[in-house]
């Protein structure tokens, strides 16, 4: 993949004027202060176009979006944190289906939680609920890493492992900890050297690199009160010293959209970025296709309307969080603090829309540009 110069859109096979069309959804919803700034990166075939920039990064000041603007890039999180735990399993570290407890076992119960296997964790189907009842508690007393761990060892199974789908933060948790306890290293090390730094990556941390907190954009919390904490929590919400430095493994990296279509290229091309090889051909493909079909306790009805692979979350028949033109075979993710990116195999196509306004307000929006961004293919190169 090239990092410049880039393309003009004709020689990718897409229609400027239906990309120009595309970017405009977004230039007018800043305008009109539904989304107070964003970047959007897109590439195909590896190729890259011009990045483009909208609004402010800060939401009492001026301050522009740029293209190289470090977002906090929320659940967009969850991928990097299996593959971490996917090159364990490829170097013959782990298996996909040993007992999580076997692994930690301050987990085991004796009971049902013995039965949580490492491709539970990977796919949200391990029962374990997306954040601790406590949650909100937690954070507001800047509890570590490892007290949210001890928490999490504990805390009642919605189900039987492997009976069912529920998506899950708490399980992007405990991959953290075997990542840990298995390579000897925390999980902010191992992703700088294994997947950071292998890829170029260099505006990428789990957690704040302060070095870099300049180029940070605040995320546009509502007033009030809402579930991850907003202008009244302010030593605990999404802008806060304590958030940025968690390094919490399902929300808690920065990055920049070109960062982030080079990762996402990776998977387009079987496990390589150039002549740089960072996962197995086997990998990424099990980790773009759908693993959670092949539970078979799971019902068909809950199979079918969530799609996983291994940290991917795949195109729904029922969520056009990537669109609804893209192929049923595209991979991606959204994020809470107004983040989406996707990859679609059939059209090579990649996209990455880094927005500071929460989902709730913003996904509608991105699911547009999404569809506009499909819609802008020419032919196939």
């Amino acid at each position: 993949m090239q990092s410049c110069p880039t393309k003009d859109p004709e020689d990718l096979h897409l229609s400027p004027k239906r990309l120009e069309e595309a970017y405009a959804i977004l230039g007018r919803e800043v305008e009109k202060g539904k989304i107070m700034g964003c970047t959007v990166g897109i590439s195909r075939n590896g190729e890259l176009l011009e990045a483009r920039a909208f609004g402010r990064s800060s939401i009492e000041g001026t301050s522009p979006v740029v293209p190289d603007t470090i977002f906090l890039i929320a659940s967009l999180t969850k991928p990097f944190t299996s593959t971490a735990a996917m090159m364990l399993v490829e170097r013959g570290l782990i298996r996909l289906d040993d007992p999580v407890c076997s692994i930690v076992p301050e987990f085991g119960d004796g009971g049902p939680r013995d039965r949580i296997l490492v491709r539970h964790l990977l796919t949200h189907t391990s029962g374990l609920p997306d954040q601790l009842p406590d949650n909100t508690e937690l954070r507001s007393h800047h509890a570590t890493l490892d007290e949210f761990l001890l928490k999490i060892y504990r805390t009642p199974l919605l189900f039987e492992p492997g009976t069912s789908f529920s998506y899950q933060s708490c399980g992007m948790a405990m991959l953290m900890d075997i990542v840990q306890r298995v390579s000897g290293t925390p999980l902010a090390e191992f992703m700088l050297r294994e997947i950071f730094e292998p890829l170029g990556m260099s505006d990428s941390s789990l957690g704040v690199n302060w070095s870099k907190s300049e180029k940070v954009s605040q995320v546009n919390l509502p007033a009030g009160s809402f579930q991850y904490g907003g202008a009244d929590a302010s030593d605990w919400n999404w802008n806060s010293q304590y958030l940025w430095s968690l390094a919490y493994p399902w929300g808690g990296m920065f990055s920049t959209q070109a960062d982030l279509l080079r990762f996402l290229n990776v998977f387009l091309d079987r496990g390589t970025l150039g002549d740089r090889r960072v996962l197995s051909p086997q990998t990424a493909q099990a980790m773009t296709n759908n693993q959670v079909v092949k539970l078979l306790q799971i019902p068909k009805d809950v199979a079918y309307k969530n799609p996983w692979g291994f940290g991917w979350q795949l195109k729904a028949p029922f969520n056009s969080v990537f669109g609804d033109l893209n192929s049923s075979s595209t991979f991606g993710h959204w994020g809470a603090t107004g983040t989406l990116y996707w990859a679609d195999p059939e059209t090579s196509l990649a996209c990455v829309v880094l927005t500071n306004q929460p989902f709730e307000e913003s996904g509608a929006i991105l699911g547009r540009f999404s569809n506009a961004v499909a819609g802008s293919i020419a032919a196939n190169p």
